[in-house]
Formats: structure tokens, C-alpha cells, sequence
């Protein structure tokens, strides 16, 4: 790809070839002379730089069609934004990487950006992908369902859309305007009857021969054209047909038609904007207030508006407009297919390598537009209008965390507002099935991608031993916490934990961070108090005695919300432990034996005891059981003969 021009052997990367020698410390110098001291080694080659401090911390990423053009900018005493002169202020060292395009160059930036998350550059902190509608195509009688991750299963992918709920809300029109199923492979080939969606009018039945394959193949059809925009020649023919139906005294037919039709009638009523002119785009649109920025993105599919969702980029201090929307672009198509048009609200920076990256991404044509006028201009200004208003709710939040925050700080009798709260809670029953739930809240509120569950997995615990399950829990957190960040560079470390119960807990917190050498770290035990009633609530700090705040006090109710986050989360990462308990039988631990084999073994044999206690000769005369398996399923249960 290229070379690299270092400031210290440290920063080695795989694939590149290292140049240059490191900056001496002859003196820790920062801002515009270290910058031109780089100069005299880069040429005019297009490529990645980094900024650092005397730490070593990566200040910012940046990228460049001419290196040593680009880097002289930096250079000049004078003439820089309040933000980018705080940046080379702070700069101590710096770290070329050349590449062979500009565009190579915007991929490289991307994905550093994303790795190193630098102070002063735009990062995109929510990046999760979106949801699909799959409609199988290696099955008779095809299925209808949601699907979310890479596009391996064998069918049509229509989307994406913005949440699952706008998934499960067209899936719902699927099965009531075209009767199509949604249960699984294995339900509909175990069926003798019909299941209550049929009685509901929200499938036609397949499984038991309600109608034919012909007949369900053709509605089929007509879904895949409802999901590719062309909803209104399917009511033109569902109305041909229940006039046939009417004419032929097929009234009972004609009156399931009748059905129908309304309800794609009211699936058209309740779509909102849907375009004529923009068969596929999606609208992004940003809005600035306060240093802070909101981007709402719109998806546009098959003339129909699939939804939006609201991003809340950190700004790297203050960019302008062109910059965020390049860097969002950028990382947020990272690891998602982008359509063949982008329609923006501004201008942004180095739109041409964005349109080639895009375009290899696709591998299609894939052109960026700021539109001025007409229906892609209205689409802007509405997607425009969603992200101020978004904005402005989200600073309000935002401000009255930030009094919280205070208020705890003050109750608790902390240095300063904490940034990072971690609470903990356990679940389980008797000691079974038994997970530690941790749940973060920060500045933004709930800081979910940050959520962890812990199996208890010591052995030695005596049933329902919570004080050895949460010594468990934060010994496992803080083990891991100092092997990633042992010098608390980063915001990973908690300013605050809050644990779900009363003097106990808190001992065995203490004893858990003692034994790691954990220090600075703010412990607060939350009891139920008196009749375990909410507002009775104890607090519990170390070395200190027990408190309550007033009953009316926002601080309290806001403990209370977060011990009742953690709570609910707990439970949730239980009963999905028990469930999968429940469901499991001997054959899970069978080397070479999935779920499709699995389920031809219970098939065969009727129950899991059963195939367990199985002959070499009945095991081999199962489908899909080799003669090798059979005799590694045998061995494996039959060992001790």
C-alpha cells in the first residue's frame, strides 16, 4: 500500500514499510516548529498522518492528497481555527503513512479514526448495523423474516431499514396483506394443524395444504413487488380478482380480497413521505448548536421511506459542517452498503473520494448531491427539521443529566461529577443459572453498547453466595480493565460503582479491588432500607454510616432508576441462561453433532435419553448420520463399556 515515515519504532504496522527515525527529546517542544521539522522529510506522495502529544496519545488523524502540502499548512504560526490551534499546540510528535491512492488514503483515515478515537476528530460512537426483511428462496413454500448481520443465507434481502420495529412493522403488512408464513423451517414441516395465524387471517396455511404451492408462489410474487415499490399494480390485480371472485359467487373469497386490499390501502396511508422521483437514497442531513451535532439519516428504498435514525457525533472539538458529514460518511458506511445516491444537506470536503470509495464499496455508481430545489430538496429540509429538533431534545436530557450528576457528586461526597457510573447487580434462583449484570450511565445517559453480563462460573461458590458472586464479577471486570488500560488513559475506568445491596456488597467490592491494587475508584452500596420500599432507600459507603436522602429528591429517584436498569438487566441475562438450559439435552456436548443432526436424532429416536442410549447399528441408520459419526456418538456415550 505504502510506506511509512516514523516517529518511534512503537508504531510499527504490518504491511508497511518503516522510514525515518524518531523526534529526540532534547527538550519536550510542542506545536508549529515541531511541524516543520517533518517537513523536509515528506514529498508530494497522498497518504495518513497522525498528531501526537508528549504522551504518546494520538491527538488527531488526518488525511491528504499532497503530504508535505497538507503538513505545511500546520506549520504556519498563524491563521488556524481555535480548534485546530489547540491542536498543534499540543502536538509533540507526528506519523506519516504514504499510500498509493487518495482514495486508499480515506480508507486508511477511516479506520485509524475508528481504532484510535482522537480527541479532535469527528467519530461516529453509535455504528451498529441495521436490519434486513429476508425472503427465502431455498424452500418450497417461502418464508417471510427479519434478519440482521452478513447476507449468507440463500433468498432476496430487501432494506435496510432504521429499527427493528419498522422491520417487525412491514413483516406484520407482509402477513396480513399476503398471508405469508413467518414460522421456522423445523415448525413448518412438524405441523398437522393449523396454527392461530391462520385463524387470524395472518397466513394462509401452507404447512397443512390450505393452498397450493402455485397459489402461495404467487403471492409470494406479489409481496417482492409490494417490497420493491410496486404497491399499486398489486391493488390494481388483488381488485381484478375479487371482482372475478364476486362475479363467479366466490363471496367468501372475494371478501378475504376485499380484506386485503384495505390493508395495503391502509400500509400506503401510513408510510408517511414516499418520493416518486427517489427510487433509492438515503438523506443525511446535520445540524450544529452548542458544539454539539446531530446527523439524521432517512432511508429511502423502492420509493418508500424505510424509516430514520438520529446520530449524535463527537465533534472533535468544534469541526465545521464539511468535515463532520465527510468523517460520518466515511465511518458509517464502513460496514454498511450505501445506496446509488446520497442526498446532503451540505457541501463536504473531498466529495470525489468519497464517491469512489463509495462506488468500489457497491460496485455501482454511487453519487453525492446537495440538492437545492424540487422533491430531493424537500427531502433535505425534512430530514434537516428531524435533526434540530433531535438536537434540541437531546441537549435538554443532557442538561438535566448534568444537574444529576451534580447532585450525586454532592450527596456522595465526590471530587466532581462522575463521568462514568458503573451499577452491578446478580440473578439467579438458589444459586442456579447465576450472572452478574453490569449496566454504565454517563454524561449522555445510558451508555449501552458498554453493558456486560458475567456467568458465574466459580464452582466452589456455596448456592445464592452473593457476596463471592460479586467479588467474582469485579474481579473479572478490573482483571481485564488493567490488562487493556493499566495507566487509566482512557474513559473505561469508572468514576463511581453503585452496587445493588447493603454493607455486605460493599465488602466484598472492597476486598475485590484490594486484592487487584485498584485504587481512587468511588463505592456506593444501595440497600432496599426499611419494608424494602422504594424511597427508603440506604446508602452504604465504605468505612462510613449508612444515609438516606429525602424521600422528593430527584438524586434518589435517579439511584433508583439506575439500580432498576441493572436490575431488569440482570434478570433479562438470567432467563436467557435458564431458557437455554432448559432446552438443553446431552447431544449439545457430542463433538461433530449441530442443530440439523441434533434434530434428526430426536427425530429418529423421539427423545435425547433415547439416542443416548442408542445401538452402533440404530445410530448409523439415522439421516444425515455418517457411519464415522455414528461411531463418535456411540463412543462418546458408551465410553465406560
Amino acid at each position: 500500500m505504502g510506506r511509512v515515515i516514523s516517529v518511534s519504532d512503537k508504531h510499527q504496522n504490518s504491511g508497511f514499510e518503516e522510514e525515518g527515525t524518531p523526534l529526540t527529546d532534547d527538550a519536550a517542544e510542542t506545536g508549529f516548529r515541531v511541524v516543520q521539522k517533518y517537513l523536509k522529510n515528506l514529498d508530494n506522495s497522498p497518504g495518513v498522518y497522525r498528531m501526537l502529544n508528549t504522551s504518546g496519545e494520538v491527538l488527531y488523524v488526518g488525511k491528504a492528497r499532497n503530504l508535505k502540502k497538507r503538513v505545511s499548512n500546520y506549520a504556519r504560526l498563524t491563521g488556524h481555527t481555535a480548534r485546530i490551534g489547540r491542536m498543534i499546540a499540543g502536538t509533540a510528535q507526528m506519523m506519516f503513512l504514504t499510500t498509493e491512492t487518495e482514495t486508499e488514503a480515506l480508507l486508511l483515515e477511516q479506520n485509524l479514526i475508528k481504532q484510535l478515537k482522537p480527541r479532535y476528530n469527528v467519530l461516529l460512537r453509535d455504528d451498529k448495523s441495521f436490519p434486513n426483511i429476508l425472503v427465502t428462496t431455498d424452500h418450497d413454500f417461502p418464508q417471510a423474516m427479519k434478519h440482521r448481520g452478513s447476507k449468507k443465507g440463500k433468498g432476496k434481502y430487501f432494506g435496510p431499514f432504521a429499527s427493528a420495529g419498522s422491520v417487525n412493522r412491514t413483516l406484520h403488512h407482509l402477513q396480513k396483506v399476503f398471508l405469508l408464513r413467518n414460522c421456522s423451517d423445523s415448525v413448518f414441516a412438524a405441523r398437522t394443524r393449523p396454527c392461530l395465524q391462520y385463524q387470524i387471517k395472518r397466513c394462509s396455511a401452507p404447512c397443512v395444504g390450505k393452498v397450493s404451492a402455485e397459489e402461495y408462489r404467487a403471492t409470494v410474487e406479489d409481496a417482492l413487488q409490494f417490497l420493491s415499490g410496486k404497491s399499486t399494480a398489486i391493488q390494481e390485480s388483488l381488485a381484478k380478482q375479487m371482482a372475478a371472485a364476486s362475479d363467479a359467487m366466490e363471496y367468501e373469497k372475494a371478501g378475504s380480497l376485499r380484506d386485503r386490499i384495505g390493508a395495503l390501502t391502509a400500509v400506503q396511508s401510513s408510510q408517511g413521505i414516499n418520493p416518486q422521483g427517489v427510487s433509492e437514497a438515503d438523506v443525511i442531513a446535520l445540524h450544529q448548536d452548542g458544539g454539539q451535532a446531530c446527523v439524521q439519516v432517512f432511508f429511502i428504498r423502492a420509493n418508500q421511506n424505510w424509516g430514520n435514525r438520529a446520530y449524535y457525533p463527537r465533534t472533535g472539538a468544534g469541526a465545521e459542517p464539511a468535515e463532520i458529514l465527510e468523517a460520518f460518511i466515511g465511518q458509517f458506511y464502513g460496514n454498511k452498503t450505501p445506496p446509488r445516491l446520497l442526498l446532503l444537506s451540505h457541501e463536504v470536503e473531498n466529495a470525489d473520494l468519497l464517491e469512489d470509495a463509495l462506488t468500489a464499496q457497491l460496485g455501482r455508481k454511487v453519487e453525492l448531491l446537495v440538492p437545492q430545489r424540487g422533491e430531493k430538496r424537500n427531502l433535505v429540509e425534512g430530514a434537516e427539521r428531524n435533526a434540530r429538533e433531535a438536537l434540541a431534545r437531546k441537549m435538554s436530557e443532557t442538561a438535566t443529566q448534568a444537574k444529576l450528576l451534580s447532585g450525586l457528586a454532592e450527596a456522595f461526597n465526590l471530587d466532581s461529577p462522575p463521568e462514568r457510573i458503573e451499577i452491578y447487580d446478580n440473578s439467579h434462583i438458589s444459586g442456579t443459572n447465576a450472572v452478574g449484570g453490569m449496566v454504565v450511565a454517563g454524561p449522555e445517559g445510558w451508555m449501552k453498547s458498554s453493558y456486560r453480563k458475567f456467568n458465574i462460573k466459580n464452582t466452589d461458590l456455596s448456592p445464592g453466595d452473593d457476596f463471592g458472586m460479586m467479588r467474582e464479577v469485579l474481579d473479572r471486570r478490573f482483571k481485564r480493565l488493567l490488562k487493556e488500560d493499566p495507566d487509566k488513559k482512557t474513559d473505561l475506568w469508572p468514576d463511581l460503582l453503585l452496587i445493588d445491596g447493603g454493607v455486605g456488597q460493599v465488602s466484598a467490592t472492597v476486598s475485590a479491588l484490594d486484592a487487584l491494587g485498584v485504587e481512587g475508584v468511588a463505592i456506593v452500596g444501595v440497600a432496599k432500607g426499611e419494608d424494602r420500599d422504594a424511597g427508603k432507600e440506604e446508602f452504604h459507603r465504605p468505612g462510613q454510616r449508612p444515609f438516606a436522602l429525602p424521600h422528593r429528591d430527584p438524586v434518589l429517584y435517579f439511584v433508583q432508576r439506575m439500580r432498576d436498569e441493572a436490575h431488569r438487566f440482570a434478570i433479562g441475562a438470567h432467563r436467557t441462561r435458564r431458557a437455554k438450559a432448559v432446552g438443553a439435552t446431552p447431544l449439545d456436548d457430542v463433538p461433530g453433532v449441530g442443530a440439523t443432526r441434533k434434530r434428526a436424532l430426536l427425530a429418529h429416536f423421539g427423545s435425547a435419553k433415547a439416542a443416548t442410549r442408542a445401538g452402533l447399528a440404530d445410530l448409523k441408520a439415522v439421516d444425515g448420520i455418517s457411519d464415522a459419526l455414528a461411531e463418535s456418538i456411540y463412543g462418546f456415550f458408551h465410553s465406560g463399556d
